[in-house]
């Protein structure tokens, strides 16, 4: 893995190269794409690009004729044996940006891959999900297997498939608590031929949540100059520049547009200020007013998520509800579902923010603004996807101005206001908290209820999905509320002494 080969292939050649000379980016070579361009660049091919033909021949079959942008620039580098910083809106082709060089170099190699030769991390159990069926739609066409770590799944079955030698795991996908139990727990399984690494939405694996088992990880991989470590995100965090310095060798850049928090000119971006009392009305309106129309409404808190769902059931809209606190299993039917189609419309906590392609959402409703800034972008990044349009409307309370202002300021860009037709809120507004009311009684009476059996049908099986959901947050509670009184009684004691 030579990084001093000086013969690029085109695409590189003709991409605007700049090196910075600051000290937080360590000199490291940047490329700068317009976020002007188009997302499909047209005028080449997977070809043009140096990949192995078997890959150009699958891509071709799956649908795939021309690379994207950050595709085009990124992707000869990463052959070439560079490190690669991707910062990319969502929507813009960067699983295949490090899936592909991936792919390309098992298989130029002279012998078979060895097992776990690459590893792609991502944050979330949906993310992995969704990069393993890639992974494997490509792999299996050429010969290259993989496998998935997650949890949720069998544990025996998954130490099975990566300690299998007649059928080895060439390509691992998972989650760091995953893969971190299996390095500690699974005899045979090790990350000491891993020559390609994969950090996908790499700010959010590199925050305090998953420091513990990031740090296992790297322990146990060979060293930095002994591999190819690509980081992607949509976002660039102070926690990415740092192991830039610590884990990359000799990194490049890429980077979509001039600024750190782009979101793509096909993204139609407004904002509806309204009173806090009337949040309910104006998302059944707009709801109402986008029939049939695929939606992702996002909210702050499961509670939240789990009340909307019910009161969207009351006003007969398909909804259905998708949050970190569901069971494994719920998650995965209530996310097939809208991916299907057949419930158009899912309330979602930042869970769904990050990294999912779901093809043709056209609408992002953002219930609760973000506190967090970055992870607007991350959420309205689930539409206007791969140079499709969308639209993003962000609902701002009299308690939100100072949130909203901080986003524009981030992406650099002033929000239009939605047009609404305030009359017909008003005329919505008595059945909408009637229907609020009767799903705060019903989540009330669930918590409750442990003994509601399962639905026989498709309806009652996704109140069965709400029902289980609901039953899971009141466990939580009386959990969260049982060790809240020991602390309580901890302190008397002491107290007393």
């Amino acid at each position: 893995m030579s990084n001093q080969d000086t013969k690029q292939p085109k695409a590189f050649k003709n991409a605007p190269i700049t090196n910075t000379k600051t000290e937080s980016e360590n000199e490291v070579e940047q490329i700068i794409i317009s976020a002007d361009e188009e997302v499909i660049d047209k005028t080449t091919t997977f070809e043009n690009l140096g990949l192995h033909k078997k890959l150009c021949d699958t891509c071709k079959k799956l649908g795939y004729e021309h690379p994207t942008k950050i595709q085009r620039d990124s992707i000869p580098i990463a052959i070439q044996g560079r490190d690669i910083i991707g910062i990319a809106e969502t929507g813009s082709g960067k699983t295949a940006s490090f899936l592909l060089p991936i792919l390309h170099k098992l298989l130029s190699l002279n012998t078979k891959p060895s097992p776990c030769s690459g590893l792609i991390l991502a944050p979330t159990r949906e993310l992995a999900i969704q990069i393993f069926q890639h992974v494997k739609a490509i792999g299996s066409e050429i010969g290259i297997h993989s496998t998935l770590l997650v949890g949720g799944e069998p544990i025996v079955q998954q130490q099975k498939e990566i300690t299998d030698s007649k059928k080895p795991a060439h390509v691992v996908v998972g989650t760091p608590g995953r893969v971190a139990e299996h390095l500690r727990n699974t005899k045979g399984f090790n990350l000491f031929r891993t020559k390609h690494l994969v950090l996908d939405e790499a700010d959010k694996l590199l925050s305090s949540v998953f420091e513990k088992e990031i740090a296992l990880i790297f322990g146990a991989l060979p060293k930095r100059s002994e591999r190819n470590t690509f980081l992607y995100s949509a976002t660039m965090t102070k926690s990415v520049e740092k192991l830039q310095k610590a884990q990359l060798n000799d990194p490049v850049k890429v980077q979509v547009s001039n600024t750190k928090y782009a979101t793509v000119n096909q993204l139609q971006q407004e904002y509806l200020f309204i009173p806090e009392k009337y949040k309910e009305a104006h998302l059944t309106y707009l709801l109402n007013e986008n029939p049939g129309r695929r939606v992702i409404v996002f909210v702050a808190q499961n509670v939240t998520c789990l009340t909307l769902s019910l009161m969207l059931r009351q006003l007969n809209l398909p909804a259905i509800p998708l949050s970190g606190q569901m069971a494994d299993g719920d998650r995965v039917h209530c996310l097939r579902k809208f991916t299907s189609g057949d419930r158009p419309i899912m309330i979602a906590t930042d869970i769904a923010s990050r990294g999912l392609d779901i093809p043709l959402v056209e609408l992002v409703i953002n219930y609760d603004i973000p506190v967090h800034s970055k992870e607007y972008v991350h959420r309205v990044g689930r539409t206007a996807r791969i140079g499709n349009q969308g639209r993003a409307i962000t609902m701002v309370t009299q308690y939100d101005i100072q949130y909203f202002q901080r986003i524009e300021q981030l992406i650099e860009k002033k929000m239009t206001e939605c047009p609404v037709d305030k009359d017909n809120v008003m005329v919505l507004s008595g059945t909408v908290a009637t229907a609020l009311e009767q799903a705060k009684k019903k989540l009330a009476e669930t918590e409750k209820d442990e003994d509601a059996g399962p639905g026989d049908d498709e309806k009652e099986a996704e109140a069965q999905v709400l029902n289980s959901a609901i039953r899971l947050l009141g466990q939580r509670r009386k959990a969260e509320k049982g060790g809240n009184s020991k602390g309580i009684k901890k302190k008397k004691k002491k107290s007393k002494k």
